[in-house]
C-alpha cells in the first residue's frame, strides 16, 4: 500500500519515523506493506534520506492511482483543503493531524469520503496522541453524549501547572514554556484558547451530529491569570484549569472555552505539565476520561499512523460516520449556570456583596489588602452580568463548579 505525506515539518517527518521504526508490527496489523512513496514539502533535504522521495508538485501525487492513502499534516486551512478534497475526490483516503481543517471543513470532508467510499481520519487533530475521536465516534452507537469537559492545549496547561506548583507569574512561565519549545514564539493561539476552542467544536460535531462553528464558541484564554489568582484558589482547595467544554441539556448545546476552578479532587486538577485529558459522559456510558500527551512530534505522528493502518485494513468501506454539515446553533452561554470566582476592588465590600448575592463565600490571601474576593452559589451566567454590574471594578472573574 503506497502512501504520501503532504509537508515534512515536525509531524510529517515524526510520521515517516514512526513508520520506520515500527514497520514490522504496522505492516502486520495493517494486513500488508505500508510504504511511503512521496512526500511533498517546498524544501530540500539533501543530507535526509528522505530526499529521494520528496516532489515539489501535489499534482504528482494526485495523478498517480498507485497513491491509496495521503496524510495530510501541512496544518492551516489552505493549500490543505484543496489537496484533501482533490484526494478524496480521486478514491484516495486522508488522514490528518489538522484541527483547523477538520474544524472549518470536517463536514464537507467527510461527506466526500463517503461519496467514494473512502475515509477522512483526523484522531491526531484532537488530543495529540491520546485517542478520543475513534472511542467517541464508537460511543455514539449505544450512547447519547450529554457532556463533553477537557484540558485540550499542552501548553497552557504546562503554564498553569507551573504557576501553581512554583508561585511563578504568566509572563515569567510562558518564557520558560517557549525556552523549552511548548510555546510559539507568538504563543496567541494557545495563550488565548484559540487551539481549544477548535478542538472542542470537533468533538462537539461529532457528539452531537451537526457542525459547530469554533467562532461561535465563547472563548477566554488564561492571560489575565496571575499568581494571586492561583494562590486564592488553594485557598478554596482547588485548582485553576483552561477548560474546553461542551454540554446537551435537552435540546440546548452550550459550549465554552475558558479558565475554571475546579476542585482539588477532581481528575482534571491532577493533570499536570503539557498532558491533556478529556472527560465524557454520556447517559448510558457514565464517567470516562482520555488522558496523554496531547502533543509532540512522536504522539502525534503516532495516532496519525493509526489512522493509517485503519485506511489500510478497510480500503474499499467507509468507517467514520460524518456529522451533517447543517449547521447546530449553539445555545446562549449567559444561560448556563455555574458558580463564580470574583475578585471585586476596595476592601470591606461583604455587605454590599451579600445583600446582592446572598449566601457567598469569602476568602482572602495577604498579598491582596484592597479587594473584596468571594464565591458565587450556582446561577445563570445572565444573572450573574445583571447583579455584578451593581459593584463596581472587578479585578477578575474565574468560572468555577466547586
Amino acid at each position: 500500500m503506497n502512501i504520501a505525506v503532504l509537508g515534512y515539518g515536525t509531524v510529517g517527518s515524526g510520521v515517516v519515523e514512526v513508520l520506520n521504526t515500527n514497520q514490522d508490527s504496522i505492516n502486520k496489523r495493517a494486513g500488508q506493506d505500508v510504504n511511503v512513496k512521496y512526500v511533498l514539502d517546498l524544501r530540500d533535504f539533501e543530507q535526509d534520506p528522505i530526499q529521494e522521495k520528496i516532489v515539489h508538485d501535489y499534482d504528482i501525487i494526485l495523478n498517480d492511482d498507485e497513491i491509496e492513502v495521503v496524510v495530510e499534516v501541512m496544518g492551516g486551512v489552505e493549500p490543505a483543503h484543496t489537496f484533501v478534497k482533490g484526494a478524496l475526490e480521486k478514491g484516495k483516503s486522508v488522514c490528518t493531524s489538522n484541527k483547523e481543517l477538520v474544524a472549518r471543513h470536517g463536514a464537507e470532508l467527510m461527506e466526500i469520503a463517503s461519496e467514494n467510499n473512502v475515509n477522512f481520519l483526523f484522531e491526531a487533530s484532537v488530543g495529540g496522541g491520546i485517542p478520543i475521536i475513534r472511542p467517541l465516534h464508537n460511543c455514539l452507537t449505544a450512547d447519547e453524549i450529554t457532556d463533553i469537559k477537557g484540558i485540550l492545549n499542552g501548553t497552557t496547561n504546562y503554564i498553569l501547572s507551573k504557576m501553581s506548583h512554583e508561585g511563578l507569574d504568566f509572563d515569567t512561565v510562558l518564557k520558560d514554556a517557549q525556552d523549552k519549545g511548548y510555546a510559539e514564539r507568538n504563543p496567541e493561539a494557545d495563550v488565548e484558547g484559540y487551539d481549544a476552542c477548535r478542538k472542542i467544536a470537533i468533538l462537539s460535531s461529532l457528539a452531537y451530529g451537526k457542525q459547530v462553528d469554533f467562532e461561535d464558541v465563547l472563548t477566554e484564554g488564561i492571560t489575565k491569570i496571575t499568581k494571586s489568582d492561583i494562590a486564592y484558589a488553594k485557598k478554596l482547595k482547588a485548582g485553576i484549569k483552561l477548560i474546553g467544554m461542551s454540554k446537551k441539556l435537552g435540546h440546548d448545546v452550550y459550549a465554552m472555552v475558558a479558565p475554571m476552578l475546579l476542585p482539588e479532587s477532581h481528575p482534571l486538577v491532577g493533570v499536570n505539565d503539557v498532558f491533556n485529558a478529556i472527560f465524557v459522559k454520556g447517559n448510558v456510558l457514565g464517567d470516562v476520561m482520555f488522558y496523554g500527551q496531547g502533543a509532540g512530534k512522536l504522539p502525534t505522528a503516532s495516532a496519525v499512523v493509526s489512522d493509517v493502518v485503519d485506511a489500510v485494513k478497510n480500503k474499499g468501506s467507509n468507517i467514520m460516520a460524518s456529522w451533517k454539515s447543517e449547521k447546530r446553533v449553539l445555545s446562549d452561554v449567559k444561560k448556563s449556570e455555574q458558580q463564580y470566582f470574583v475578585r471585586l476592588k476596595g476592601a470591606g465590600r461583604e455587605e454590599a456583596v451579600k445583600k446582592t448575592f446572598g449566601e457567598v463565600t469569602f476568602v482572602s490571601i495577604s498579598d491582596e489588602k484592597d479587594e473584596t474576593a468571594f464565591l458565587t452559589g450556582t446561577m445563570p451566567e445572565k444573572e450573574y452580568d445583571e447583579k455584578i454590574a451593581g459593584l463596581g471594578e472587578v479585578v477578575n472573574m474565574i468560572r468555577a463548579e466547586l
